[in-house]
């Protein structure tokens, strides 16, 4: 089998028996420009690929320009001709992590009337910090799953403010009174926020949508598409930060889910299904569904079919874990659900990992207040969660690198690998994370990001404005 780490035009000049990178100095040369300014290289005393085995004194190729990874080479084999290059020199080199569960909706406090009632302005205002704060914390790519996001993504995008690469779900879809809809508010006014119809303030704009019935499901998805969705995310049975539903019962039919899930195929978007409750789960299954977001109460028989029907899991641990450290913040209907699924959450997530379930990481991070234990800047804690469930810490970083950009199904970029031609977002730390996984829930652990081969982060430095990047 060919080196998962040489470019295309050199594979055949590969050993295949090597563990490292094996590439004809040549064929490196030829690969890219070397007088281009914009190249540099990072030496590492161990690279993490993101998927594969983890090897020692490597070198990696980036060029700002292309925003790619040039090379991946053995420090003993690097040509003499690239020596001029600018080198940096790190100790655990990594892909930049994903968050492929956050939401990004500009609120300071966790509760659904504050989604519904606080302004867009606000939200977006808020969420300049918390885009910042996410790619400190080494998340260089976020699959958001209901906020603003895709609309802040613009921004960052266009260089204004600094923040992770964004792949907005827009709007998380459910049904009239389930666990997008504002109960505590009146109908009317949820509904002109929320609403499908063309006679809605705000159709196809909000955090959450409403549909109800085949066609109104079918319109859902087409708006989501057409702010910029790069997947649909769709709440199947009732949640705990809602107030009224029941985590166990089923929302949507399945011939509702189904429509949803074929229309996003449609568009080439992935579907994320929020299912607590094992009804739930297994309906997720049979329409199709690319992941199971939570799977509170997943057993072995829907870990079994998760994994015959190759339907990945995101478990979202780290909001529950906070929800239990801070049980007096929460409502009193919010706290005793919390408390009900915390110990069936873990027992499924490690059924899930025991039957070969494809693990992907999300934090469900929502909250742009600093102070919030589900502050965004604080995902890497379901790292160590996920060790905690049942992953080694090998797998663990594939399930928050790669796995998780496969979430995105035929949207899935090329990030989340280290390897030539793939974008050059990485992170590194100064202390080993297979032997301490716990160096991931502290954002200053991070001692260096770059995104797109630019440097937003190093020791004793970190970028404000995309200008600043180096």
């Amino acid at each position: 089998m060919a080196s998962p780490y040489l470019s295309p035009a050199t594979e055949q000049t590969a050993p295949t028996s090597s563990p490292c990178v094996e590439i004809a100095s040549t064929a490196i040369i030829a690969q890219v420009d070397w007088h281009d300014e914009t190249s540099s290289c990072i030496f590492a005393d161990l690279l993490i690929p993101g998927r594969g085995n983890p090897m020692s004194d490597m070198a990696v190729g980036i060029s700002r320009q292309s925003g790619k990874i040039t090379f991946v080479e053995s420090q003993s084999r690097l040509p003499s001709a690239l020596n001029s290059l600018p080198r940096t020199h790190v100790r655990y080199l990594l892909p930049g992590l994903w968050d492929c569960h956050s939401h990004f909706a500009g609120i300071l406090h966790v509760d659904f009337p504050d989604f519904i009632q606080t302004h867009p302005a606000v939200c977006g205002a808020a969420n300049a910090r918390s885009f910042h704060d996410t790619l400190m914390a080494g998340f260089t790519s976020v699959r958001d799953c209901g906020s603003y996001a895709t609309e802040v993504a613009r921004v960052a995008t266009a260089g204004v403010i600094l923040g992770p690469n964004v792949f907005g779900a827009g709007a998380a879809i459910g049904i009239t009174g389930g666990s997008c809809d504002a109960t505590t508010l009146p109908a009317d006014f949820v509904y002109s926020r929320q609403g499908t119809g063309a006679d809605n303030f705000w159709p196809g704009v909000s955090t959450l949508a409403i549909a109800d019935g085949v066609e109104q499901c079918r319109q859902a998805v087409r708006q989501q598409v057409r702010r910029g969705a790069k997947c649909i995310k769709i709440v199947a049975t009732g949640g705990v930060l809602s107030t009224t539903d029941d985590p166990h019962c089923r929302q949507f039919s399945d011939g509702e889910l189904r429509v949803m899930v074929e229309e996003a195929a449609l568009q080439g978007r992935a579907v994320a299904i929020h299912a607590h409750g094992k009804a739930g789960i297994m309906a997720a299954i049979r329409v199709g569904a690319k992941t199971i977001e939570h799977g509170s109460f997943i057993d072995e028989e829907a870990a079994e079919q998760m994994a015959k029907h190759d339907v990945m899991l995101v478990a979202t641990r780290h909001v529950i874990e906070a929800g239990l450290k801070n049980l007096e913040e929460l409502n009193p209907e919010t706290a005793e659900k919390m408390v009900m699924v915390a110990d069936a959450h873990l027992r499924g997530y490690s059924i899930a990992i025991k039957k070969g379930v494809k693990i992907a990481l999300g934090t469900d991070i929502a909250s742009s207040d600093p102070q919030s234990e589900t502050s965004h800047g604080k995902n890497g804690a379901e790292v160590v969660y996920a060790v905690k469930a049942g992953l080694s810490p090998l797998q663990a970083i594939e399930a928050g690198t790669i796995n998780s950009a496969e979430t995105l199904g035929p949207q899935t970029p090329k990030k989340g690998l280290l390897k030539p031609g793939w974008d050059a977002d990485m992170i590194a730390f100064d202390e080993n994370p297979l032997e301490n996984v716990s160096v991931f829930a502290e954002p200053d652990n991070v001692k260096y990001v770059w995104q797109g081969g630019k440097l937003a982060k190093s020791p004793g430095w970190k970028a404000l404005w995309p200008s600043d990047c180096k």
